[in-house]
């Protein structure tokens, strides 16, 4: 490797692992040069997170057998040689969501605006939201009161009022902060940052109220007027504060800011950068999802071009369903979603009591594995719900502003008929990329693939993938500084194509001809009611597809019911062809649904292990 070449070296400081990779820079491209893991150490005895990061670097140093950790035992000096030929780094980069993350609390007026408003800023800026307070969330003062005394947070964000009007709410807002008078998470002598962003005619006054026992930060409204949302002031504002005074004063952080030039992000906030690159690289809206033990996280980034100018646009959005997970949370899985709606993904009999228990045994015991097939399918079955009710979460946030009637022209009229709905609809999706442990971990790829579909249910034609190893939070920070590095390396070496996945959504549940296909090299194909079937086709493979609607009832999202044209990509399933019906078609007789859900897997070659019912 020539002396020009680059080596970056990123982690990702986790609440239980340590995550280090080392980019590199060669003549054939970016390429991953080496991993190492470690314990993260920032709770006791040790409460130094330096420890755990130095020894995920000492992994890739011996891996990558180069020299680029100098031997001085003094913990606060960079522990990085100065690149030469043979050995040392040229920049270290890193997120964290170590201690849980970032933790926040939000206020607005009214929950389904500014209180909303002020939910989608600190998610977007990688949050966990504890609680949200708005005069009609169903409690009275002392009970707001009381909830905000018993968390912690990092960080308060208030919002309400439109510029210009009543300055009431938001002030009250601030009076009930200050009769809570909350502490912060790390350094109890500190005050707790606050950042207002509700009407700035109340700004001075919040001030006054505030000043003496928070840390008082003033930036735009996020909500200046009814049709108007202003996220981006306030998601900067959080970004400084996490970096400046969360994180410096988290154990060892100080010392781990030092060793690098560039900002620390939190973990969620990183990946949502490389889903915002990622769009934006591909001119496609992509949906992404994480699943872990107890959390969800969902983004959403919609590709836009606008009429009026060449710039394109992207709307993003992010969710943290803290309650639904595969293992701390599975029992509120269980109870959100009901045992027969995780029943119905089954392609076994077995009774709803048996299955119960054994999803309440995963919650006693998180870190256990499926050790049948069936135990297996059962997983699945969760994730499959977990997601539904995740994306139903997160298509409340990512809703068009709410509160106000919009004025239509008689150009709104004629043009309706073309427009997208002001909420999201999974027809706005073009790829689906699915992150945690049970989807990029999936025996095979097929079963990750049908999980996706079963899931989110997509229409029109999507492209499907996995992130193999949970790259996307490095990728995302290295993107702050080499976006077109990290979009390489995203395709090269992070996401494994699963294929594309053509869904129509139609009317008439009989069975009948919905649509034809003839793709390049093929002989047409006319696709009846309930058909579920694989056209093998590589990664890296483009074929040109012909789709015809056979029917006014049968309609391809954004495509509409008229014959299309397009692209299809492979992956290590292929082209999957889903006529099952949006939703799903299902029966109401328990053996039969087994009957057709055991035929789905098949149709994809997912071995069922002698568990399903012949």
């Amino acid at each position: 490797m020539s002396h020009s070449n680059l080596l970056i070296l990123v982690t990702d400081c986790g609440s239980t692992t340590t995550k280090a990779i080392l980019f590199a820079e060669t003549s054939d491209g970016w390429k991953v040069a080496a991993r190492g893991e470690a314990p993260t150490t920032v709770e006791k005895p040790l409460a130094d997170v330096t420890i755990g990061a130095r020894n995920a670097f000492l992994e890739v140093q011996e891996l990558f057998q180069r020299k680029i950790l100098n031997d001085s035992p003094a913990t606060e000096l960079p522990p990085f040689i100065a690149k030469s030929s043979d050995s040392g780094i040229d920049l270290y980069l890193s997120t964290s969501s170590a201690g849980g993350g970032l933790q926040m609390i939000v206020a607005g007026a009214v929950s389904n605006m500014s209180a909303l408003s002020a939910e989608k800023a600190a998610l977007g800026a990688g949050a966990i939201v504890m609680d949200t307070l708005a005069f009609d969330d169903g409690r009275d003062d002392k009970d707001r009161i009381n909830q905000i005394r018993h968390l912690k947070p990092d960080i308060v964000l208030i919002a309400g009022g439109v510029d210009g009007g009543s300055i009431t709410h938001p002030l009250e807002l601030t009076e009930l902060l200050l009769q809570a008078n909350p502490h912060p998470r790390f350094g109890e002598t500190l005050k707790l940052p606050v950042i207002y962003a509700g009407n700035q005619s109340a700004r001075e006054s919040a001030e006054k109220i505030l000043g003496n026992k928070f840390a008082f930060h003033a930036v735009k409204n996020i909500r200046p007027t009814l049709e108007e949302e202003t996220l981006a002031p306030a998601r900067d504002a959080i970004h400084d504060l996490f970096l400046h005074h969360v994180m410096s004063h988290a154990p060892g952080y100080k010392t781990l800011l030092s060793w690098t030039p560039k900002p620390i992000l939190p973990t969620p906030a990183a990946v949502g950068n490389m889903i915002q690159t990622t769009a934006e690289k591909l001119k496609k809206s992509v949906l992404a999802v994480d699943i872990g033990g107890a959390t969800t996280d969902v983004f959403t980034a919609i590709y836009n071009t606008n009429e009026s100018s060449n710039d394109p646009t992207i709307n993003f959005n992010r969710s943290v369903s803290a309650n639904l997970g595969m293992s701390y949370s599975v029992g509120n899985v269980l109870k959100e979603s009901g045992i027969k709606n995780i029943r119905r993904h089954l392609p076994y009999n077995a009774e709803e009591h048996e299955l119960e228990s054994i999803i309440l045994n995963k919650m006693i015991r998180p870190t256990s594995i499926p050790q049948t097939t069936a135990d297996l399918l059962l997983e699945q079955a969760i994730c499959r719900e977990a997601l539904r009710l995740s994306f139903v979460q997160h298509q409340r946030l990512a809703s068009g502003l709410k509160g106000l009637r919009r004025a239509r022209t008689i150009g709104d009229v004629f043009k309706q008929g073309t427009q997208q709905p002001s909420g999201l609809t999974i027809d706005q999706i073009d790829l689906i990329i699915g992150s945690g442990g049970v989807l990029s971990h999936a025996p095979n790829r097929a079963s990750a693939a049908l999980m996706l579909i079963d899931a989110f249910l997509p229409v029109g034609v999507t492209e499907l993938a996995v992130d193999s190893i949970f790259m996307l939070p490095h990728l995302g920070v290295l993107a702050t500084e080499y976006p077109q590095a990290a979009f390489e390396l995203l395709i090269k070496e992070c996401l494994v194509p699963l294929g594309t996945v053509i869904s129509p959504n139609f009317v008439n549940q009989r069975s009948m001809e919905l649509f034809s296909i003839e793709i390049a090299g093929r002989a047409e194909e006319k696709i009846t009611t309930g058909t579920l079937k694989v056209i093998p086709l590589e990664s890296n493979t483009n074929v040109s597809c012909k789709i015809t609607p056979l029917s006014h009832n049968v309609e391809f999202g954004k495509y509409g019911s008229k014959a299309f044209t397009t692209s299809l990509s492979g992956g290590s399933v292929g082209i999957i062809i889903d006529a099952r019906g949006r939703p799903l078609v299902e029966s109401s007789d328990p053996e039969l649904q087994v009957k057709n859900t055991a035929g789905w897997h098949r149709a994809l070659n997912i071995s069922l292990g002698g568990s399903s019912n012949e």
